[in-house]
């Protein structure tokens, strides 16, 4: 008896039971006319009846015999690379991403409330299965990969569960969709699946003891630029810079939500300008709250958010010495505080011959990150501003002058010199001054004050930020804040034995008993002198008067008492504008009778306008140059001199 399509019966059922896996599905799934047809060969004479199975084959066109050979043992390809497909299905991996996804709930987007599976079959072009759970244990992960039996039901001519064309297109779905979560791919619709980790709980707030916060400050974006991240994103693909959020958090750094967002941008830590701004803004003119305003809110912003820099101010009596210090890093960079200030401005009276030498020694100390904004002299009193590099653009012009309250002298070594200029939207005043020497010479000293505030001309071009507010009979009303420093030469009106006693009793920092003696102390609390000025605590030894290259105060027949000669005071139109973080004496540095005082100050500023002549960055470029190379060279020959002690050794015999 013989089949429609020509096959004999007992043929046909040898066949198939002859055959496994691929062949029968691919010989089921064809019609049987057409291939019946297909694979009889040229003449399509069929076997006979009662012929073996060898004898069948034998009788099979070569065609269909290599066609049944290579299907019966090649499963249908995998959508996805080989390499790929392994790395899915490795136990190891899948299990890790199964506590992942558990475990890590809160990273999860809460619009999506499906499981892992789920994602899975979102992801798959394959039907879902119904009433399945998601496999929670090795055993239950190899049944994942097979069909489940309605889904068996549903495929198309009921292919057997574990065939190998069915393992590879399972796997092959698996492969796309763990490849997706590995990439960080959303899986559906391309929508990210993790949220980024925000701190658990409110960040610290900044320390009160740092001396200079623009160290810990960044850059925010401007508000008209806020759509700024979703386009670098489209078009750059990458959003955050080299000052990432993680990284900021391992070194320590203080951050806030302000901070880690602003540093944020493709090409730098900068705010992004646009070019229609460069084109459209003048520049001519701002108002505080002007969008784009050099020295504008936002601008100073940037620099400053908490709208306060750190100044170092300090005075030191050379007494006109050649000798300069081996190493200024005590006097310029103490130790106690953690950060550099933005400022620092140097007062010298009595300074040495070379004026230059000593400005030199002042940049290679400071490094790099500083510039010389301005310098002055007026005989033998020397002032120095320098100022961090990234700041000099918001400085207006550099104006000083100059009183001479001795004319009698040929070398002007009594008066005082002023510098101002005005950062961002706050004028600054800067004085030292050498006073009139002398135990009982104090209504002198207070004349040289009137002299110098009646006669000293500033501000000249730079406008005044509160002419409202100023006199034109004291210079210091005129300026937001003033720093007044120098030699004032007042001294303790105790005689010497009685100094020393107290100052061996007590320790350094206990000098109340001498302060009762001081005579600027007691000048000041009567209003004869520095009117509304402020000083800082003192709890430092008396700076005058030392035996040269020693601790020991005067030694010599003279035998002058210690006092409080060098002095930092300071005034603001504003209160509580200027907070005094130290005040302290360098007692290293014993090249002149007199040792350096220094402050450090804490100083609010506010927005400006931009209606005021700048300096345009302008610095002391040669100045740089050379104390750069030298701190360089410095540094070179140190390495070299440790190299040359580790080559060389001594071998001792015993």
């Amino acid at each position: 008896m013989s089949t429609p399509n020509g096959f004999p019966q007992h043929s046909r059922v040898c066949l198939t039971r002859s055959m496994e896996g691929g062949a029968v599905q691919d010989l089921q799934a064809k019609k049987a006319g057409k291939a019946a047809k297909k694979e009889a060969g040229g003449d399509g004479t069929p076997p006979k009846i009662g012929t073996p199975i060898s004898e069948t084959l034998k009788l099979l066109p070569e065609d269909l015999k290599a066609n049944m050979k290579i299907r019966s043992i090649t499963p249908r390809p995998p959508r996805k690379p080989r390499l790929e497909r392994a790395a899915s299905l490795d136990e190891k991996s899948w299990r890790k991403w199964r506590r992942f996804r558990t475990s890590q709930e809160s990273l999860t987007d809460p619009n999506e409330t499906s499981s892992s599976n789920g994602s899975l079959q979102e992801a798959s072009p394959s039907p879902p299965t119904r009433g399945r759970a998601s496999p929670c244990n090795p055993c239950c992960q190899q049944d994942s990969l097979h069909s489940s039996p309605d889904a068996l039901e549903a495929s198309p001519g009921g292919k057997s569960r574990g065939g190998a064309s069915d393992l590879g297109k399972r796997a092959s779905e698996i492969s796309s969709a763990f490849g997706g979560l590995l990439r960080g791919k959303g899986f559906a619709g391309g929508k990210p699946r993790l949220s980024q980790i925000m701190p658990a709980r409110p960040l610290p707030p900044m320390e009160l003891n740092v001396a200079s916060h623009s160290l810990r400050t960044a850059n925010r974006i401007d508000s008209d630029c806020l759509d700024y991240r979703h386009y670098s994103q489209h078009k750059f693909g990458r959003v955050s810079s080299s000052l990432s959020d993680s990284r900021l958090q391992g070194n320590g750094t203080f951050y806030d939500n302000c901070s880690t967002d602003s540093m944020k941008s493709t090409f730098s830590v900068l705010t992004p300008i646009r070019a229609k701004d460069v084109r459209s803004r003048s520049y001519l003119e701002g108002s505080l709250l002007a969008s784009g305003a050099l020295m504008g809110a936002e601008e100073l912003s940037r620099y400053f958010p908490d709208r306060n820099m750190g100044i170092f101010v300090a005075t030191w009596n050379m007494q006109g010495q050649k000798e300069l210090p081996v190493n200024l890093d005590d006097f310029l960079l103490p130790t106690d505080p953690d950060f550099a200030q933005d400022m620092y401005v140097i007062g010298v009276q009595e300074g040495c011959p070379d004026r230059r030498e000593w400005e030199i020694r002042l940049q290679e100390t400071l490094g790099p990150h500083y510039v010389l904004l301005h310098s002055a002299a007026h005989g033998v009193l020397y002032m120095s501003v320098f100022i961090r590099r990234d700041l000099i653009w918001f400085c207006s012009e550099v104006e000083y002058a100059t009183v001479t309250t001795r004319i009698v002298s040929q070398i002007k070594t009594k008066g005082a010199l002023g510098i101002s200029f005005t950062f961002f939207g706050t004028s600054f005043l800067f004085i030292t001054s050498h006073f009139t020497s002398g135990d009982s010479k104090v209504n002198e000293r207070k004349l040289d004050y009137n002299k110098t505030i009646q006669a000293l001309t500033l501000p000249k071009n730079v406008p005044d930020t509160n002419p409202y507010r100023s006199s034109s009979s004291d210079v210091t009303t005129r300026f937001d804040e003033v720093f007044w420093f120098g030699d004032f030469n007042f001294r303790l009106n105790k005689d010497r034995e009685t100094v020393d006693s107290i100052l061996n009793q007590h320790p350094d920092t206990d000098v109340s008993k001498l302060l009762v003696y001081d005579q600027l102390t007691s000048e000041m609390s009567r209003g004869s002198i520095f009117k509304g000025f402020q000083e800082a605590d003192i709890h430092f030894r008396p700076s005058y008067k030392f035996d040269i290259g020693k601790d020991s105060y005067d030694s010599t027949s003279k035998q002058r008492t210690p006092s409080y000669t060098d002095r930092v005071v300071f005034r603001s139109r504003y209160k509580d504008d200027i907070q005094a973080v130290k005040y302290s004496s360098c007692p290293v540095i014993r090249t002149s009778d007199h040792r350096p005082v220094f402050a450090l100050f804490r100083v609010k500023v506010r927005p400006g306008r931009d209606n005021i002549p700048l300096a345009a960055g302008l610095f002391d470029r040669d100045l740089y140059l050379i104390g750069i190379r030298r701190r360089a060279t410095r540094e070179l020959l140190k390495r070299r001199e440790q190299k040359d002690q580790r080559s060389s050794s001594i071998c001792s015999i015993s």
